[in-house]
C-alpha cells in the first residue's frame, strides 16, 4: 500500500471517531466494495479504534487493512461479553481476511432420543431440531455416530426405522432377525417392555451404566435358573456388548462425564487445533481444524479466536480443557455461561489425569498438522508443475473444473469444483440447473455455453476488477478440440481473457494415461503417464464428474418422489392421501371418471370434475 493510501484511510478512521459510541460493542471495517475487512469487540469502541489512528505503533498487517478501510460499522452490546459472541459471530459470518478464521465448521451429528411417538425412534440427526425428544451430542463425526448406535442397537433394541415404514410392515425385518431391534411394528414386545428399554437408553446416554449391568444380569441368570436358555442368551450377548463398550471408555472415566478438550500445536508458523468431545463418560470422537491466521499471530491468540467461534452455533459443556490459557479468559468464559445460561469453565489443567488427555490431544494437533503440512506441500509441488505443463508464469491459486450430466437430456445439470493450494475448495463447488429453452436435448456444447454464461456474468458484475480472489486462473474442460474453441468463443464474447483453458480428452480407447490436453495456439500434448501432474489432472476431471453426476442424481430423484397428483391444484397433503388410498396409484387416479372419483371422502362434485378436467385436457 502506499503511504497516500495510508493516510486516506486513517483520515476515514478519523471522520468515524467523532461519531463513534463509548459503550461495549462490535465494529466492522469495510473496504470500498462493501466487504468487510476486519471485525472486532471492545469495551469502548471509540477508545478501541482511535488506535487505528497511529499508524506507528501498528504492524504492517494492520496498516494495510488501515489503507483499505473506505468506512465502517458500530454495533453496541450491553457488555463486553455480549460484544465477544458477537464479534465471533459475524467473524463467521462475513469471514473477514484480517481475522483469524475458523475454516470447515461443518455442523455436528448427533443422536435423536423421540419422545413424540407411542414407539420412541433412535436415529442419527443433523440439523433443525423438528422432533421432540432428547438429541445427544456432539459427535465429531457420523462414525462415530454409527459406533455407538450400532452399540446401542446390540444393548437395547430400539426401533431406528421411519413411522411410515413403522406403521406399514406386516412382519418383523432383518434387524429384528439379527437383534437389533424389539420389533414393536409387529407386537413383539409389549408397550411396558420398550418403555423400560427407551429409560434404560436414556440412562446410557447420560453416563449412568451401572444399573443398567446389573439388571442384564440378574435378568440372564432369572432366564436361565427357568431353563430359558435362549432368553439367557440375549440378555448375555446384551451384557457382553454393554461390558465391551465399557472396558474402551477407561481413560475417560476416570476424567469427567462431560467435557471438550481443545488443544493447539504450533508447527512452521501454522496453527493446529483437535477437539475431543467426551459426554456420559464416553469419548464421542474428535476433529482437527487448521485456522487460517497471520503468521504474526501468537497461538494463544488463534486459539482464543478459534474458541468463540467454535461454540457460536454448538453448546458448550460444563468444562473446557485448554491446552494453553488464552487471552480474555474470563471474560470467554463469562460469555459463554451467559449464552449457556450455566457455568462453563475454562482450565489449563497441569497435572493428573485432565493433563493426560489434554497432552495427548496436544499430540494428536501436532501430528495432524504436520500431515497437513506435508500434503500442503505436495501440493505446492503439483501447482508449480501445472504452470510448467501449461506454460504458466506463476503457479495457479484456482483451478475450475466444469463437467456436465443428463440421462437424454432430461435433468440436465452443469457442474462446477473448485481446487487450490490446500486442495478441494468444497464450499467454492458449484451446480447449475439448466434452464434455457434453447438448449436442445443432449447439447453438451449449449449447456456449457449457458453454465460459462452465468459463471463469468456473475464474476464481471460482482468482481471485475479480480480483487477479491474468485477468478480463475485456470479452466478444465473435459472434451476436445470443440469444446475448447467453444469456451474460447464464449469468453471472448463475454470480453474476459487472462484465463488458462485446458480441454482435456481422452486418449484413444479412452484409456485412463493417455489423455491428451489441448489449449489454445499450442499442438495437443499428452504427458508421461507416470507423471504426479497426470494424475493430479485425472483426479480434477474425475471430482467434477462425480459432483455433477450426483448432483443430476439428486435431481433425477426428485422428480422421481413427485406424483402426477402434485399439479393439481386444490390436491393437498390429505385429499391426495385418500385418493391414493381409494384408487391404489396415481394412474389410477388419472384414469377414473368423475363419478369414481367423486366417491372419494373428502372429494366434492366440483372437484372431482376439476380433478378429471387436469388430466383429460
Amino acid at each position: 500500500m502506499t503511504e497516500g493510501s495510508l493516510e486516506k484511510g486513517i483520515d476515514t478512521i478519523k471522520s468515524h471517531v467523532k461519531t463513534a459510541p463509548t459503550a461495549a460493542g462490535v465494529y466492522r471495517m469495510l473496504d470500498r466494495h462493501g466487504d468487510v475487512l476486519y471485525v472486532g469487540k471492545a469495551k469502548s469502541i471509540k477508545k478501541r479504534i482511535v488506535a487505528y489512528t497511529q499508524p506507528k505503533r501498528l504492524p504492517n498487517r494492520l496498516q494495510r487493512m488501515v489503507a483499505a478501510t473506505e468506512t465502517m460499522v458500530f454495533v453496541t452490546t450491553r457488555t463486553e461479553a455480549e460484544a465477544l459472541l458477537l464479534e465471533a459471530s459475524l467473524i463467521k459470518r462475513f469471514k473477514p481476511p484480517f481475522n483469524v478464521l475458523l475454516k470447515d465448521d461443518k455442523s455436528f451429528p448427533y443422536i435423536m432420543l423421540r419422545e413424540d411417538h407411542e414407539w420412541a425412534q433412535i436415529a442419527k440427526h443433523r440439523g433443525a431440531r423438528k422432533h421432540k425428544g432428547q438429541y445427544y451430542g456432539p459427535f465429531a463425526s457420523v462414525s462415530a455416530v454409527n459406533r455407538t448406535l450400532n452399540t446401542l442397537q446390540k444393548i437395547f433394541q430400539l426401533r431406528s426405522c421411519t413411522d411410515s415404514t413403522l406403521e406399514t410392515r406386516t412382519r418383523a425385518c432383518l434387524l429384528y432377525q439379527i437383534k437389533r431391534c424389539s420389533g414393536p411394528c409387529v407386537g413383539h414386545v409389549s408397550k411396558g417392555e420398550y418403555n423400560d428399554m427407551v429409560s434404560e437408553t436414556r440412562a446410557f446416554l447420560e453416563g449412568r451404566t451401572s444399573g443398567i449391568q446389573k439388571k442384564l444380569a440378574a435378568a440372564m441368570q432369572e432366564a436361565s435358573d427357568a431353563l430359558e436358555f435362549e432368553v439367557a442368551a440375549i440378555f448375555r450377548d446384551r451384557l457382553n456388548a454393554l461390558t465391551h463398550i465399557q472396558s474402551h471408555q477407561s481413560m475417560v472415566n476416570a476424567m469427567v462425564d462431560e467435557a471438550d478438550v481443545i488443544a493447539a500445536a504450533e508447527v512452521g508458523g501454522q496453527v493446529g487445533i483437535q477437539v475431543f468431545f467426551f459426554r456420559a463418560g464416553q469419548n464421542w470422537g474428535h476433529r482437527a481444524y487448521f485456522p487460517k491466521h497471520d503468521k504474526t499471530d501468537t497461538l494463544p491468540e488463534v486459539l482464543g479466536a478459534f474458541i468463540g467461534q467454535f461454540y457460536d452455533n454448538k453448546p458448550a459443556p460444563k468444562l473446557v480443557l485448554l491446552s494453553h490459557a488464552v487471552p480474555e479468559q474470563e471474560l470467554l468464559m463469562t460469555a459463554l455461561s451467559d449464552r449457556m445460561g450455566r457455568k462453563v469453565s475454562l482450565t489449563v489443567p497441569e497435572r493428573g489425569k485432565k493433563a493426560d488427555v489434554v497432552r495427548e490431544a496436544e499430540r494428536n494437533a501436532k501430528e495432524a498438522l504436520e500431515r497437513r503440512l506435508a500434503e500442503s506441500a505436495s501440493q505446492a509441488r503439483l501447482l508449480d508443475g501445472v504452470a510448467e505443463k501449461f506454460g504458466m508464469a506463476e503457479p495457479p491459486k484456482r483451478i475450475e473444473v466444469y463437467d456436465n450430466s443428463h440421462i437424454q437430456g432430461t435433468n440436465a445439470v452443469g457442474g462446477m469444483i473448485v481446487a487450490g493450494p490446500e486442495g478441494f475448495m468444497k464450499n467454492a463447488y458449484r451446480k447449475f440447473n439448466i434452464k434455457s429453452e434453447d438448449v436442445a436435448p443432449g447439447d453438451d456444447f449449449g449447456m456449457m455455453k449457458e453454465v460459462l454464461e452465468r459463471r463469468f456474468k456473475r464474476l464481471l458484475k460482482e468482481d471485475a476488477d479480480r480483487e477479491r480472489g474468485h477468478w480463475p486462473d485456470v479452466l478444465l474442460i473435459d472434451g476436445g478440440k470443440g469444446q475448447l474453441s467453444s469456451v474460447m468463443e464464449i469468453l471472448e464474447d463475454l470480453g474476459v481473457s487472462g484465463v488458462t483453458v485446458v480441454a482435456i480428452s481422452k486418449g484413444p480407447d479412452r484409456n485412463a494415461g493417455r489423455e491428451q490436453f489441448h489449449i489454445p495456439g499450442r499442438e495437443s500434448f499428452m504427458l508421461a503417464h507416470t507423471d504426479p501432474v497426470l494424475y493430479y489432472l485425472q483426479r480434477l476431471r474425475d471430482e467434477a464428474h462425480r459432483f455433477a453426476i450426483g448432483t443430476h442424481r439428486s435431481k433425477r430423484s426428485g422428480d422421481i418422489k413427485k406424483s402426477p397428483l402434485d399439479g393439481v391444484s386444490g390436491i393437498g397433503p390429505k385429499r391426495k392421501k385418500a385418493l391414493l388410498h381409494h384408487f391404489g396409484s396415481a394412474k389410477a387416479v388419472a384414469d377414473a371418471d368423475v363419478r369414481d372419483l367423486e366417491g372419494v371422502e373428502g372429494i366434492s362434485r366440483a372437484m372431482a370434475q376439476h380433478i378429471y378436467d387436469h388430466f383429460h385436457g
